[in-house]
């Protein structure tokens, strides 16, 4: 945003986001919300033992549809993934159409989760307005199997095969496949393919264009059927009952050396069912069944697809492979849009690829005006592409426990015993939205506190869309009854660190600053919802008021001698210093939220005192304990915090491990402003009341209560000037954690000096690994 004399310039990028706003024209309607990986996650996962990854595998992907969403290379779809649009290609070398990213599970991989393929996310604005992607596509015949057997001969301690070290890229025998989307209206969608072949020689390319339908028909909770029929030589039509009419509407594509007739795409339809011959199922229930493209390109079988030309599924085959193929240096494109009009015949190239172009422009401008300061164009690049990342990690998430777990009425009923498996305390959730993803592939779920985290860069470029996020997650349909935020879907009930208040807060902030805007209605309504999970915290992980946390794994699941999620091996509870930090910071940013709304309601000043003399309480707990009571987490000795077993009253053990335990109760500082104190009159005389009669607990925990900062400024923090020095000193130390790219999670101390311990006959020990850990 640009204000010229007191008038507010919008680039167009920001003129649709204002409209997306106000509700007047829908242009996150249509975006990258079709997942990278749908097979092995949860929501597919149907199995008796609850293993999702050999319950759903890529291999079944391409015949078995799915049940809560849909998956491809560079996919778009609406906001509730019901019509989708991807690409598949084939180099007539592989076994089967490349129509969707391929990687390894945990028990096939040395470095668990892990993407076995070369794509990048380029460019995407927050509107959808442009985007573009690009995918590495291997001339020779992809390796599947060596990338299974060379990962699977491989230990914890070895490097992860990946895709580059197979030797499939040697000679530059692959093609740079650039996908773009552009919208020239908010429903009307142009995709261009640009394929180049980085070889030396000539190679075939077929490039297969996707359009389907998500199945809802099948599981017998809704009857109603779309279609996609084919209504004229390049034109398909689909018909939904909530969509409406689009058209698939196809270009002819230019030919390559030389040749003056164009490619002309062959149309292809089938269903979006389940080829249960083809995996030992039985009969199908109709011939056209979701492999069929793959049978009918590849193995040859042309009754594969529906000699009628309609179904739920459709396809644009676009064969690249006269004479010997496309000759080096030369590309192969493919045009086509998706319009909700009739087609009137062929598509203008001409003007297609200027609206391509404007987009492009706009969204030139729009990250310029993100960024407006002096910058290299290197940076300012690394910077889109890092918001490019983010917005094309937004997917399309379904999930309803009540159908997850009891099955579909037209299903087969699922194991007895399976919603026991997992997730059976989360049967109010009922989950229906566009989220951002930690990763469009190996992390295709949620995971609420980076979800939290995401908010932070999003909010630069679409606090709406930031906000939304933060939003969600303390609604009822997310948040348990009991205040507890979802974590992920392997574990609703584990525990993330609550960084929800300190995101909201940022988030605000962010959109007041960059974009002028006050949104005090989502800052109140966030924070009476986080009120309750922050009571939660309290009741359930310090159920015996000691101000002193647990937690569980808090996103540090490599750094201790047990499972932080499970029951200690030795009894007792784990009482956590990286918990409490985070609690301490949690006090703090409720706090600096409720000052803030104090400004327009008084009322608030109660509530931040009340956060105030919490944070006291918790600060107090962590660092000193009464005669009697156990012993602090903080190690004199050592100069640092370490997490304790405790198993009541005196009697505890602290675990002497150096990790990012001991370095999260740093985060919990907050300047008190005196301007700002004065402002409240209400909170400085309950403040004032605190230190005048807690002095003791004050003055151990204010660092700045004696020797006040500039301008009488207070500072609370979690450790004072001689634990700072002590905890800075390792942190800062190159044998301990300081690295060449950040923080060590884990002390390098620990390599020479690992810590163990022996329970019950069996041997407990961390120790430390560079780079990733072995467990």
């Amino acid at each position: 945003m640009v204000v010229v004399d007191n008038t507010e310039i919008l680039s167009e990028e920001e003129k649709r986001l204002k409209e997306d706003r106000d509700r007047t024209k829908y242009w996150k309607k249509w975006g990258p919300y079709v997942a990278e990986r749908q097979w092995a996650t949860v929501r597919e996962d149907y199995s008796h033992n609850g293993d999702a990854w050999s319950h759903f595998s890529h291999n079944m992907s391409r015949k078995r549809t799915y049940r809560w969403g849909e998956d491809g290379i560079a996919g778009v779809s609406d906001t509730h993934g019901l019509y989708n649009v991807a690409f598949a290609f084939w180099n007539e070398k592989d076994d089967f159409l490349k129509e969707r990213l391929f990687g390894l599970s945990n028990p096939e991989g040395n470095h668990g989760e892990s993407i076995k393929e070369c794509h990048f996310h380029l460019d995407n604005t927050p509107s959808h307005s442009y985007m573009k992607y690009l995918y590495k596509y291997p001339q020779k015949k992809f390796p599947y199997e060596d990338l299974i057997k060379t990962n699977a001969k491989r230990s914890k301690l070895e490097r992860e095969y990946n895709l580059v070290d197979t030797g499939i890229f040697n000679d530059n025998k692959y093609w740079d496949i650039f996908i773009e989307t552009a919208k020239e209206t908010e429903d009307e969608l142009l995709f261009r393919v640009t394929a180049y072949n980085r070889g030396d020689e000539p190679a075939p390319l077929h490039i297969v264009p996707h359009v389907w339908f998500r199945n809802t028909w099948s599981w017998g909770r809704d009857s109603r059927k779309p279609s996609i029929r084919q209504v004229g030589p390049l034109t398909a039509q689909s018909t939904h009952h909530k969509l409406g009419e689009k058209y698939f509407q196809c270009s002819p594509s230019p030919n390559y050396g030389g040749r003056s007739n164009d490619i002309m795409p062959q149309m292809m339809f089938t269903e979006n069912e389940t080829n249960n011959a083809g995996l030992g199922w039985g009969e199908n229930k109709q011939p056209y069944v979701k492999d069929a493209f793959h049978r009918f390109i590849v193995d040859g079988e042309k009754k594969a697809v529906n000699p009628k030309r309609t179904g739920t599924k459709s396809a644009a085959w676009y064969a690249f492979d006269e004479g010997d193929g496309v000759p080096p240096g030369e590309c192969a494109v493919v045009r086509f849009r998706i319009s909700s009009k009739p087609s009137d015949g062929y598509i203008d190239e001409e003007m297609f690829d200027d609206i391509m172009d404007q987009r492009l422009a706009e969204a030139d401008e729009f990250y310029w005006r993100v960024s407006p300061m002096p910058m290299t164009d290197d940076l300012r690049n690394i910077q889109r592409q890092a918001f490019a990342g983010m917005l094309w990690c937004k997917q399309y998430y379904h999930f309803v426990w009540d159908e997850w777990a009891n099955g579909d009425p037209g299903m087969p009923p699922p194991p007895a015993g399976r919603k026991n498996i997992r997730n059976q305390q989360w049967r109010h959730m009922f989950l229906d939205d566009i989220l951002s993803m930690p990763d469009s592939w190996e992390y295709p779920f949620f995971a609420a506190w980076d979800s939290a985290f995401h908010c932070i860069p999003l909010s630069m470029i679409d606090p709406d869309f930031a906000k939304k996020q933060l939003d969600l997650f303390t609604r009822e349909w997310y948040m348990h009854p009991n205040g507890q935020l979802p974590a992920y879907e392997w574990n609703f009930g584990d525990v993330n660190p609550p960084v929800h208040a300190w995101s909201t807060f940022r988030t605000f902030k962010i959109e007041r600053k960059m974009y002028g805007r006050e949104d005090l209605d989502f800052l109140e309504r966030v924070f009476q919802k986080l009120l309750l999970n922050f009571t939660w915290w309290v009741n359930r992980k310090d159920s015996d008021g000691k101000n002193v946390f647990e937690g569980g794994f808090l996103g540090l699941d490599n750094i201790g001698l047990f499972n932080r999620s499970d029951p200690l091996p030795t009894g007792g509870v784990l009482e956590q210093a990286d918990s409490t930090g985070w609690m301490a910071f949690y006090c703090l940013c409720m706090l600096n939220i409720a000052l803030e709304l104090a400004k327009h309601r008084r009322t608030y000043e109660d509530i931040a005192s009340k956060f105030f003399e919490h944070f006291i309480l918790i600060s107090d707990a962590l660092q000193y304990r009464k005669d009697g009571e156990a012993k602090s987490l903080w190690n004199d000795e050592d100069g640092f915090y370490y997490d304790s077993i405790s198993w009541g009253g005196p009697w505890t053990h602290q675990m002497p491990v150096r990790s990012l335990v001991g370095l999260i109760p740093l985060y919990a500082t907050l300047t008190l402003e005196p301007k700002v104190i004065d402002r409240f009159p209400n909170f400085k005389k309950r403040m004032n009341w605190f230190i005048e009669n807690k002095h003791d607990v004050v003055e151990r925990n204010v660092a700045s209560m004696k020797r006040r900062g500039r301008d009488q400024r207070l500072l609370l923090s979690l450790v004072n000037e001689d634990r700072l020095r002590a905890i800075l000193k390792r942190m800062l130390d190159e044998t301990e954690f300081l690295a060449d790219h950040g923080i060590r999670s884990l002390s390098r101390y620990h390599k020479d000096y690992p810590v163990s311990m022996d329970v019950n006959g069996k041997r407990y020990e961390v120790g430390y690994v560079p780079g990733d850990s072995d467990s």
